[in-house]
């Protein structure tokens, strides 16, 4: 049995830092199996109400999100959290432990973790994550500089991704669920029991 069932999480957020900016946006899916058989299952997705102070306009230009829309039909932060949480329980395999996984993943669990602490409640996560670009460093040798997407999507065979989809957080999250499947599988001692 793994000890881990992996979460590939990616947010969009309306500024560089957490409380002055809101994460406007989780996308959420579960990679789960052995080395040998990873597999990429079921996807969450949420968007979510702004409260922050500030708003960058480049960073609403990169995610493309309408904020007063948001304003009118996001869902209040309260909720989405508790809908995560949910889906992270039911989602888990038994006897594993949930593992954030995010490309750059200071970043998006920064804006995670301090939505759980702001809202007093537990992170299913805990206090740490797992960066699919630092661990493209050690397991194909690349420079910290040439871990992006669109570098490891040529390193790893990865398919093409979509530029109608790119900055959606589910669809970024299911595409970094295909980078760490291939890092891992490049690493099975990553994954093994």
């Amino acid at each position: 049995m793994p000890r881990a069932t992996f979460y590939c999480v990616d947010i969009e957020c309306s500024g560089p830092v957490p409380h002055l900016y809101d994460m406007i946006s989780l996308g959420a899916v579960v990679v789960r199996g052995t080395a040998d058989d990873l597999a990429i299952g079921e996807k969450f997705y949420v968007e979510i109400i702004p409260t922050a102070p500030r708003v960058d306009a480049g960073a609403m230009a990169v995610n493309g999100l309408d904020i007063e829309r948001l304003k009118r039909d996001g869902t209040p932060m309260d909720d989405a959290l508790e809908a995560l949480s949910a889906f992270v329980a039911r989602t888990c395999d038994a006897g594993s432990s949930p593992v954030f996984v995010g490309h750059n993943a200071p970043f998006d669990w920064s804006f995670v973790s301090y939505a759980y602490h702001d809202a007093g409640k537990t992170n299913p996560f805990g206090y740490k994550a797992l960066d699919t670009k630092a661990l493209a460093t050690g397991v194909l040798g690349v420079h910290w500089l040439d871990s992006s997407k669109e570098v490891l999507q040529a390193e790893l065979n990865l398919p093409e991704q979509d530029t109608t989809q790119v900055h959606r957080a589910d669809y970024d999250a299911w595409y970094q669920a295909h980078i760490l499947i291939e890092l891992l599988r490049r690493r099975p001692s990553c994954v093994a029991s």
